[in-house]
């Protein structure tokens, strides 16, 4: 059951990146245009897939009660966190000096864009390291 949710996950994923690439979604250019504030098309997407997602929890929420494990379905509010502003400024930094958030850095990294390597092993190192010194950090 396992290997079959891997695979499943797997191929949802190169979907995805698929989907990333036709949407042009890992453009470097749709993304610097965003951050410019020269074009809607970012947002658009951004906002349809807020959208999509906020639809859709409520449905999971309002008709169906447990995930397929049998556990409840439900988002427990976090306390604010100094980090978490930190965090953001940090990610979006990135995001503007790469042209690219971790998503699609994969799809970019997948379609031949060497120069992607290294934001991408730096994103997986800072999310290893994060979670090294988690516990030790201010929540």
């Amino acid at each position: 059951m396992k290997g079959t949710r891997n695979l499943l996950c797997a191929l949802v994923g190169i979907w995805l990146g698929f989907v990333f690439v036709r949407a042009e979604v890992i453009s470097w250019f749709r993304i610097q245009e965003m951050f410019r504030f020269q074009s809607f098309h970012m947002y658009g997407i951004i906002g349809s897939a807020v959208m999509v997602g906020a639809i859709g929890y409520h449905l999971l929420r309002r008709f169906v009660r447990h995930n397929l494990s049998g556990e409840a379905i439900l988002i427990e509010p976090k306390a604010y966190s100094r980090g978490t502003i930190a965090g953001g400024l940090l990610f979006g930094v990135g995001w503007a000096f790469t042209g690219a958030c971790p998503g699609p850095l994969y799809t970019l990294a997948g379609s031949g864009y060497g120069v992607m390597l290294i934001p991408l092993i730096a994103a997986i190192f800072g999310a290893w390291f994060y979670g090294v010194i988690r516990s030790r950090l201010p929540h």
